[in-house]
């Protein structure tokens, strides 16, 4: 037998043991958000990774512990692994056919919170360490380190300290990333980066307490005021105005135009899925996925006097708004902070107060990168489809607290999901076969590591 042979053929009679023990971490609740669960949970984690032979820490934090575990393998070469053991609230429970927390087989797949997001992906990169190990007669061809932290689904606010405080420790040639898989036609999928985030609220405040509308002509508006300010932060055309704002944003490499053509056109699915007139700046095709390029300044929310039913004519005191900046890489967001502040004083707006709420940074993966290629080439003979590389992806994540300290190593991504996973939604599930392909898929990865 070759040794992906062996791999899958270990998989194949263990995917059971890897459906149970996905089962027992999903009926374990961990809600980040209320604290529910998160530390038995990290208990069970910390369990489970020693039964599979790991050496196994963990670490406290000013949040939820992170787990690390570690194994020695053959080569100097070591893959760090990053999971997560909180999940998403369940609410609303009434739309779940069966409990969140009491898994349960129906239809070829698992349904419970965390199925796919993030417990299904974690068993499945145990299991994949076991065929591995089973394939080389015990033995690892690398070292391989897990970081299982229990704040992900809160944005992660303790990983960057943590990363910072452990650096020695986790020292590694790459990352695999949780999440990845493949779309809902089956074809494989990696988003090879993600954007940087920054959250900020502004707000004016112009009255002690809100006043009569019939004093409008003397006394000042909050709303008025705070929209005034916001609307010197970005033109029609979405150009944000901030000076300095674009000065690093890098645009998409060659190769990142190259694998954009090769992506299939996204309009048709965005425009079923939230039936847009017009998409902004009239963009159309592929021209939606280039865009990803562009920052954006988008405004979350507004609150500004009365709202409830009826008319209540009054000069609203206070108004905010939550804004939040997506950054490409390579933008800093505690510079764009002080731009964005600067900027306002400069515009005449010092009295409006702005309040920092979050950060994240961008980065990404070049798709050259022999791990990269690695990724593509293993899961293109996993699923037998062609390979998408997708270069950037809208939203953030805390890659950026790993890839940059860790001295700019490359982060993939292989995992269990295919399309509708409902992942954060009532009835997440993780369908047997993604957990078989995604085990697959990780131990060829694991396999072929130490010789990159």
């Amino acid at each position: 037998m070759t040794t992906e042979q062996k791999l899958d053929a270990f998989l194949e009679a263990h995917l059971d043991d890897c459906v149970r023990e996905t089962a027992r971490l999903c009926a374990q609740p961990s809600v980040s958000a209320s604290g529910e669960g998160t530390l038995a949970c990290a208990a069970l984690v910390a369990e489970l990774l020693g039964a599979h032979g790991l050496a196994v820490e963990t670490v406290p934090t000013a949040g939820n512990p992170v787990v690390v575990a570690r194994a020695a393998g053959d080569s100097a070469r070591t893959l760090l692994c990053y999971n997560h053991y909180d999940v998403q609230p369940p609410e609303p429970l009434a739309l779940w056919t069966t409990p969140p927390f009491s898994p349960t087989l129906r239809g070829g797949a698992l349904y419970a919170r965390g199925a796919k997001d993030d417990k299904g992906e974690l068993a499945a990169r145990l299991w994949a360490l076991e065929a591995v190990r089973a394939a080389h007669g015990g033995r690892l061809p690398c070292g391989v380190l897990f970081v299982v932290e229990g704040e992900e689904e809160i944005g992660s606010p303790h990983i960057v300290e943590f990363v910072r405080q452990q650096r020695d420790r986790l020292r590694c040639q790459g990352s695999l990333w949780e999440e990845g898989g493949a779309s809902a036609e089956g074809r494989p999928e990696m988003v090879l980066g993600r954007r940087g985030l920054l959250s900020v609220e502004l707000a004016a405040e112009t009255l002690t307490v809100d006043a009569h509308s019939g004093g409008a002509h003397a006394l000042p508006n909050a709303a008025w005021r705070l929209l005034r300010a916001l609307a010197t932060l970005k033109d029609p055309a979405e150009h944000i105005l901030i000076p300095g704002f674009y000065d690093r944003a890098l645009p998409p490499s060659p190769l990142d135009l190259e694998l954009f053509e090769a992506m299939a056109d996204p309009e048709p699915a965005l425009r079923e899925a939230y039936g847009p007139r017009q998409f902004v700046n009239g963009l159309r095709g592929r021209d939606l996925l280039r865009a990803v390029f562009n920052p954006t300044c988008t405004i979350d929310g507004l609150t500004a006097g009365y709202q409830g039913p009826g008319l209540k004519t009054v000069i609203p005191a206070r108004a905010s708004a939550k804004l939040d900046f997506r950054l490409v890489p390579d933008q800093d967001p505690d510079e764009i902070f002080g731009l964005l502040q600067a900027h306002l004083r400069q515009a005449g707006f010092d009295d409006v107060v702005v309040t920092r709420l979050g950060a994240m940074w961008p980065d990404k993966a070049p798709a050259d990168n022999p791990l990269v290629q690695l990724t593509k080439t293993t899961a293109e003979a996993v699923y037998q489809q062609p390979y998408e590389l997708r270069p950037l992806a809208g939203g953030s994540s805390p890659v950026y607290a790993f890839a940059g300290p860790l001295g700019g190593i490359p982060v993939v991504a292989a995992g269990v999901g295919y399309g509708h996973n409902r992942t954060h939604a009532p009835d997440e599930h993780v369908r047997l076969v993604d957990l078989l392909n995604g085990s697959r898929h990780i131990a060829r990865i694991l396999d072929g590591f130490a010789a990159l």
